[in-house]
């Protein structure tokens, strides 16, 4: 048998795109995220297509964008008849196994009422082995903590990540409160410690002959809130050296851009950034954060290099979806602005015809829906039907750019209440009217809402999405310009995810377009 073909896929949670030192982050260091960067292609203009975490990673995972999985909000059941990336490799040999959470929602159609999957939107993806159940549910890791010896745990185990060290003289020194336990105790050691042991299996055998390679995915939960870092990382910031936020003189003057933005600043969620003080403490935590997951990152790294899986291993590294950090107020990832889609993203393809575009900065637009047809065309999988992306490898073998790349990004957000109707009363909506979409391009971006105004924004003239030219009469041309490549793009990718569904149902429930039929199963 020939050198085994082994995938990792990394997800971190609601990392910014600009909070990586090689991009020139004024203040974040990564120094293992860069050396990373070096070895691998980084594409800098990488975004995520919908937000929060379970519709962008149903993005990822099925290649599609949200207007055609239709996953719109966290809980919002993923139709079976999709195919993922894992059930693809499924039929290439390889075994998947998760570590962490991929924060899927299961159809109710697949299992019984009384399954725990239906009793969580945080269920594996179909075609995963759950090898590390760790969530915000974090009972494996709190049953571990017992175990080594901690003692007054929360009875609920989400709350232990809300542990503390709550003296006061942390915040009388303008610092953050650590974590109650130590970093080497931390939830992001304790992810990556079980992934490195079970990495260690694999090179020990444990691998049957007969599979092409190991594939595993590793979604580590930070730098998501609550933003409490473990010593030393949380005194790594001075709370008086940090980046000022991006914003307008206040939340009334930021609001009166779009009705929506002035509702969802009238929320108590965003209050925190209103406060100078608190705001520097939780943002001082979430860069800490960033440094223990680099840190990890590059033990986990070091490990693979000195197993030798370094040189047989696809590496892609994103994040689920950014974060707003007080930039226009807002705390989250939320609306449209880039502050809350723009992500990190990296492909390291080990084979030597990459080479040549290691270290490359890849300037040109990239999607969330770009990952699955990445995967698959390195495993030798054929693309579903349904995957709206393009693979990324083109970049990554060779040194120019491929042909009739696209010249903007979307992505969409979908803010409906199905449960209190909030936001459906506050503007006199229909639930299916809670719903924008954006077409980002290098000069400008169109926000259209369904049932509400739409922006537009010169991002030459104003890189910070403060100034709405959708009523200014000298934009008129590139208003109508923006929405008609808006209409277009949802029309190609709207046909695509109609052909797809037509092939499932003249087949069956099937998980990919062409394959024999099948019910599915838990895997």
């Amino acid at each position: 048998m020939g050198r085994r073909r082994n995938v990792l896929l990394i997800t971190v949670d609601q990392w910014r795109g600009d909070c990586l030192s090689r991009l020139g982050h004024p203040l974040v260091r990564t120094p293992n995220l860069d050396a990373f960067g070096e070895d691998a292609v980084q594409f800098i203009a990488h975004y995520c297509n919908a937000v929060p975490c379970g519709p962008s990673r149903a993005c990822i995972h099925t290649g599609m964008y949200l207007a055609n999985h239709r996953s719109g909000t966290n809980g919002t059941p993923l139709d079976r008849r999709f195919t993922n990336w894992a059930l693809e490799a499924r039929r290439q040999g390889y075994a998947p196994a998760l570590f962490g959470y991929t924060h899927t929602a299961r159809d109710p159609r697949e299992f019984p009422a009384d399954h725990p999957f239906m009793r969580t939107d945080e269920g594996p993806l179909p075609g995963m082995d759950h090898v590390l159940p760790m969530g915000t549910d974090c009972s494996i890791w709190r049953d571990w903590l017992a175990e080594i010896g901690y003692a007054d745990l929360p009875e609920d185990a989400q709350f232990t990540f809300l542990m503390r060290d709550d003296d006061p003289r942390w915040e009388a020194a303008r610092q953050p409160r650590p974590l109650r336990f130590p970093a080497e105790h931390s939830d992001t050691r304790f992810m990556v410690d079980r992934l490195l042991a079970w990495l260690e299996e694999q090179g020990k055998g444990a691998l049957p002959a007969s599979s092409p390679g190991w594939m595993a995915h590793l979604s580590l939960i930070r730098p998501h809130p609550p933003w409490i870092a473990p010593e030393p990382y949380n005194t790594l910031y001075a709370v008086d050296d940090l980046p000022a936020p991006v914003r307008a003189a206040s939340v009334a003057v930021e609001g009166a851009q779009h009705p929506w933005l002035a509702w969802h600043l009238s929320g108590r969620r965003n209050a925190a950034h209103a406060e100078p003080l608190r705001h520097g403490l939780l943002q001082a935590s979430y860069y800490g954060l960033m440094n223990e997951v680099d840190d990890n990152l590059g033990r986990l790294f070091a490990f693979m290099q000195e197993q030798g899986s370094w040189e047989d291993t696809l590496i892609i590294l994103t994040s689920d979806h950014g974060e707003q950090m007080g930039d226009h107020w807002l705390l989250g990832k939320t609306g449209y602005f880039d502050q809350s889609y723009h992500v990190p993203m990296f492909v390291r393809d080990p084979e030597a015809r990459a080479d040549a575009t290691r270290g490359r900065l890849v300037e040109q637009f990239t999607e969330h829906v770009d990952i699955l047809p990445t995967l698959l065309e390195w495993i030798g999988a054929p693309l579903p039907r349904q995957a709206d992306g393009c693979s990324l490898l083109p970049w990554v073998r060779n040194v120019g750019s491929p042909a009739a790349w696209r010249d903007a990004v979307h992505w969409e957000y979908d803010f409906r209440d199905p449960i209190s109707g909030e936001a459906e009363r506050a503007f006199g909506l229909d639930m299916e009217q809670c719903h924008l979409a954006v077409r980002r391009g290098q000069r400008w971006k169109y926000v259209h809402f369904a049932g509400m105004a739409p922006l537009l924004f010169d991002l030459e003239a104003d890189p910070f999405e403060s100034t709405d030219l959708s009523r200014e009469p000298a934009a008129a041309g590139p208003l109508s310009e923006q929405a008609r490549q808006l209409l277009s793009w949802r029309m190609r990718c709207g046909d695509r995810s109609l052909n797809h569904m037509r092939i499932t149902r003249s087949h069956g429930l099937v998980a990919a377009g062409g394959a024999a039929p099948t019910e599915p199963t838990e895997l």
